[in-house]
């Protein structure tokens, strides 16, 4: 059996260990305090974005695609079209590869090339490639019809697919005409300004004739008047002259 000193020794080091423990701890707590933040609860950094109509992130408006069309060159469209050969062929009668080929594309039937096996979202879409429908495919064609089997990322400007559509409608025996750009009306101002001078020039000429008639009136009576009263006045005066010289003899 253990005696006192024996069990007095155990305990001593359990206590020791112990006070070296909570010593340790309390070094630590100093060493490695936390800051208290001044409001509870925690700071979440947040990315803070543009509001969608601000200036910065606002894109600039396409022209109409009228416009793109009136100032669109065919060189630079079947420059651009040369990445595409690799799926389509342009020339008339043509094969059709990954993609159909594209003679005669512009104002055609959608998913009608004879021998092509076009997706199920292409041939329920319908209706006819117009050039408006032509734009929107270009731009992003799997935005436009999602399903579509065409894995073309689609052409961002709008003056490089105004290009491309130019060069495919003279894919064709009888191309389609280009839309008519329309006339922007006349600002208000200048209407009113036409009005104006229309009105004025038509109110002024019929015063300026007054005025010369009465011009003319005026010097034609003015005209008679002083020479009637200076007739009157030397056939007076003769008279009289005469008269009195002839009387005196």
């Amino acid at each position: 059996m253990l005696d006192s000193f024996e069990v007095n020794k155990i305990l001593g080091a359990f206590l020791g260990t112990c006070l070296a423990l909570q010593a340790v701890h309390l070094m630590a707590g100093a060493v490695f305090a936390p800051r208290v933040p001044e409001t509870p609860g925690y700071e979440i950094a947040v990315t803070e974005t543009p509001a969608a109509g601000s200036q910065e992130n606002a894109k600039p408006a396409e022209e109409p695609l009228e416009q793109r069309l009136a100032s669109a060159s065919t060189e630079r469209g079947q420059a651009a079209t040369k990445p595409c050969e690799v799926c389509h062929t342009f020339e008339k009668g043509g094969q059709n590869r990954v993609g159909p080929n594209l003679w005669g594309v512009v104002d055609r039937d959608r998913a009608s090339e004879q021998g092509f096996n076009y997706s199920a979202a292409m041939k329920s879409k319908g209706g006819k490639w117009t050039f408006e429908e032509l734009d929107k495919f270009l731009a992003n064609p799997r935005r436009d019809i999602p399903g579509t089997a065409m894995t073309f990322a689609g052409i961002e400007r709008g003056r490089q697919r105004a290009d491309v559509i130019d060069y495919l409608r003279t894919l064709s025996d009888n191309p389609v005409p280009l839309p008519q750009v329309a006339q922007s009306p006349p600002p208000a101002g200048a209407e009113s300004d036409d009005k104006s001078d229309a009105k004025g020039g038509a109110n002024g000429e019929p015063k300026s004739d007054k005025s010369d008639k009465s011009d003319a009136k005026g010097g034609a009576n003015g005209n008679a008047k002083e020479g009637a009263k200076g007739g009157a006045n030397g056939g007076s005066k003769g008279g009289s002259k005469g008269e009195s010289k002839g009387g005196a003899k």
